[in-house]
């Protein structure tokens, strides 16, 4: 198969879809890789150690798309990328669908088939592809948020870890999954006073024995997150379903019982997020204050860490690019779990979860492949 790696263009997104090791393996089953100039400088890899690798060095985006049948990426394609993706073209990477619409009419139009890293899905409902990016987007909330809880970046002046004599920061964690997990990891780490919150009895118990004393479990309900949130200095959303939105936790009308300064970070705003008042931001302007607190909203949070986070990413989704790569669409008969990571075929919107969100479009397939 021809597989290509455009270079991200979404505002500083430095992670690239495939390493030099990973267009290693590639070759290995006599595969071509065409890679753009430059893709992997963000994240340490030149042009030099891809061609190296036996990858193909095109200098445009354009060109990488032309040539292709199967397009790896990290972010889901930005408006000026739409034309580029063709009919029958095999484009793996982030979608989140169900927050982006023109994204999933662009996509449901262009005739390609749309695999997901996001809903790929093992039996026990892990979520192979998603779980390294939400492991350093958890550790980078805490990372994130402690800095914006300075008070030069409008912050309430809060040292997360405390000294001797001063109590440590509060931090409230929505979401008991991957992101929250390593988000209380950290905060703990510091020393901050951790509050986790998960509608489920079983995970709570799980993490009561996993994580250190200073951090405590609690039931997730509406009760308990207004009284919490008076006096925490730093909120990190941290809700996943996955295809879906993620629910309004936090509405608008809470924010007048925070603190001025506190810190709120949504991990899951790239699926709508949890937080009403919360919006997506970038890594050159990742905050806004609204109503005195600090929201901070970057959706592609891994970006900026992006040698590690690259390298992450591909010991993941590297087994599945194989088989792909190997198979073509017939691997999803293989393999369930990769089965479940087809949003888009056909010119028809195919994943239930998606489908509910935009019930009008699964309505209009056949307009769609007449467009």
């Amino acid at each position: 198969m021809i597989i290509g790696v455009p270079k991200e263009i979404k505002n500083n997104e430095n992670r690239v879809a495939l390493t030099p090791a990973g267009v290693k393996e590639l070759k290995l089953d006599k595969h071509t890789i065409y890679v753009q100039s430059t893709a992997g400088e963000g994240s340490g890899f030149t042009d030099t150690e891809y061609r190296k690798a036996g990858a193909k060095i095109l200098k445009t985006i354009e060109e990488v798309y032309k040539k292709s049948e199967m397009i790896m990426k990290v972010k889901e394609p930005i408006k000026k990328e739409y034309k580029l993706i063709r009919k029958g073209q095999l484009v793996f990477t982030y979608f989140h669908f169900a927050s982006h619409r023109p994204l999933t009419e662009a996509m449901i139009k262009s005739g390609a088939t749309c695999l997901a890293y996001e809903t790929v899905e093992l039996p026990n409902r892990e979520l192979p592809l998603l779980v390294p990016m939400s492991e350093v987007a958890g550790r980078m909330a805490i990372q994130e948020g402690a800095k914006y809880l300075e008070k030069p970046v409008k912050g309430r002046g809060v040292l997360l870890g405390g000294v001797p004599g001063v109590p440590p920061g509060k931090v409230l964690i929505l979401g008991g999954g991957v992101v929250g997990t390593q988000a209380a990891k950290m905060a703990a780490g510091l020393g901050a006073s951790v509050t986790i919150l998960d509608i489920s009895l079983p995970r709570l118990r799980k993490l009561n024995d996993i994580l250190p004393a200073n951090v405590t479990t609690l039931y997730s309900n509406t009760h308990n997150i207004e009284t919490l949130i008076k006096d925490h200095d730093l909120i990190v959303g941290a809700v996943l379903i996955p295809g879906a939105k993620a629910p309004h936790l936090i509405t608008r009308a809470m924010l007048k019982d925070m603190r001025a300064g506190t810190v709120l970070v949504d991990v899951a705003v790239d699926q709508g997020g949890c937080i009403e008042t919360l919006r997506p931001t970038s890594h050159s302007k990742p905050v806004y204050v609204e109503e005195g607190v600090v929201h901070y909203g970057v959706p592609n949070m891994p970006g900026a860490v992006p040698w590690t986070a690259t390298q992450a990413l591909n010991n993941s989704t590297l087994p599945y690019a194989v088989k792909l790569a190997d198979m073509g669409i017939k691997a999803l008969e293989t393999d369930p779990a990769l089965a479940m990571g087809l949003n888009v075929h056909n010119y028809q919107l195919v994943h239930p979860i998606v489908q509910e969100v935009f019930k009008d479009l699964t309505a209009r397939t056949a307009e769609f492949s007449l467009a």
